[in-house]
């Protein structure tokens, strides 16, 4: 008997699968968990980097800066051929370059080495993951955005505390090279299964859907226009000012651990360390949904004032009660929860602004606010501490950055946007 047909019954049932939206979000997830571990777990890798290529810390924090600057310096060609050609095969491709990244880490003899490996090729990878299950999140959930990226996002959040113990123990038993060799393969294949699972949505999807009132006048924009927008600009300061205040702490977490005297201490019988990072993981992945659910109730732009300004008092009281190691864990949580959520709001707000159909493109040029915070905030960072020779200034700035942008999320943004979507309706 024939098994045509019934290859052909479980081809249709399988691509059926593939087309639904919930299945794409968890394709998302599963993406965005590959592409979280360059970012995350880099604290961990500089002190055994730093013994082995003999280089200082400043120097070695330019690779940090790499990898997020070409995250992003690519990213609306990205967006562009994931609208032209399909999602699949660039997400793949994306999930075996951050694979890639690590493999070839693993054996780089130089500084240059690492930069070309781990921040050029593993930038890219995940510059194409980011995007691309962002920009197909705004446009599978139309009615749900600000949740549905969160969640995507916080897969990017999260999926480094799955591999954040094992590379720890990895490293403390073998040693960088041999850990990031195996964990980069693991990553590749994940990456590209993931990927090819991926789909832009059919013509006419959820074409009976009917926005809420406030977003009636939010018609599609193209890219060029919403470049010459003072929102865009604003939205993109608001970004670049949050990316630096968080990537100036995820980036020397270890290295300021290690200066207060608590990376060698235990909490609840667990290293500091490797509990503070876990803890951070799960609330930068709890926080990405959690306010983009809040935001599509209450709004954007006062949620923003809530996060952002809830990251600036906690990093004020981390600074102060940094000798009590159960305070400084648990504190660390809560900064992150605070910052994690501005890849679910500024997305969302975008997309609210400006339209979906566009959505790939017109966040990729908004993700260019990342690389602006990562020139600014590893190396920036790091340079303040060994200027001052603490940790005062770091903190500091980080703070100012966060209170800024609060106010500016109620005082500008606000009426700002109003005043388009105005403009929109009477037109």
């Amino acid at each position: 008997m024939s098994t045509q047909p019934v290859d052909t019954a479980v081809r249709t049932q399988f691509a059926f699968t593939l087309h639904n939206r919930w299945c794409q979000l968890a394709c998302g997830v599963v993406c965005a968990m590959v592409a979280s571990n360059p970012q995350y777990i880099w604290t961990l890798l500089t002190h055994p980097l730093m013994q082995r290529l003999g280089v200082s810390l400043p120097a070695l924090q330019v690779t940090f800066s790499i990898l997020i600057v070409c995250q992003t310096f690519l990213s609306p060609l990205e967006g562009y051929l994931i609208e032209r050609f399909g999602a699949r095969w660039l997400l793949a491709a994306g999930g075996a370059l951050t694979g890639l990244s690590w493999i070839l880490t693993s054996s780089a003899s130089s500084l240059t080495q690492v930069y070309l490996a781990y921040g050029v090729i593993g930038g890219l990878g995940v510059g194409i993951i980011v995007v691309g299950t962002i920009g197909l999140m705004a446009r599978w959930f139309p009615d749900k955005r600000g949740l549905a990226i969160g969640v995507v996002m916080a897969g990017f959040g999260m999926g480094s505390m799955l591999t954040t113990w094992p590379i720890a123990a990895s490293l403390a038993k073998y040693g960088y090279q041999h850990t990031l060799a195996g964990f980069g393969v693991l990553l590749a294949v994940v990456g590209i299964a993931a990927g090819l699972g991926m789909r832009l949505p059919p013509s006419g999807y959820m074409a009976d859907w009917r926005p809420p009132v406030a977003a009636h006048a939010a018609r599609d924009t193209r890219t060029g226009a919403m470049l010459r927008t003072p929102i865009f600009w604003l939205l993109f300061a608001m970004m670049s000012m949050m990316s630096t205040s968080g990537l100036m702490v995820t980036s020397q977490m270890a290295v300021f651990t290690r200066d207060f005297g608590l990376a060698d201490l235990s909490v609840f019988g667990l290293a500091a360390l490797p509990l503070a990072l876990t803890i951070d993981r799960v609330a930068n992945g709890v926080t990405r949904p959690l306010f983009g659910w809040i935001s599509d109730r209450i709004g954007r732009e006062p949620t923003m004032c809530i996060a952002f300004g809830m990251e600036a008092a906690a990093m004020a009281l981390w600074l102060a009660l940094r000798h009590d190691p159960l305070l400084f864990v648990l504190l660390s949580g809560v900064v992150f929860l605070g910052w994690g959520e501005i890849f679910s709001l500024f997305p969302s707000t975008l997309t609210d602004t400006f339209g979906s159909r566009h959505a790939i493109v017109n966040y990729a040029c908004l993700s260019y606010a990342q690389g602006v915070g990562s020139i600014l905030g590893g190396p920036v960072a790091a340079l303040l501490h060994q200027r001052t020779g603490g940790w005062h200034a770091v903190f500091g700035t980080a703070i100012a950055l966060d209170t800024c942008t609060a106010l500016l999320a109620i005082t500008v943004l606000l009426p700002l946007r109003r005043a388009w979507f105005a403009r929109q309706r009477a037109h």
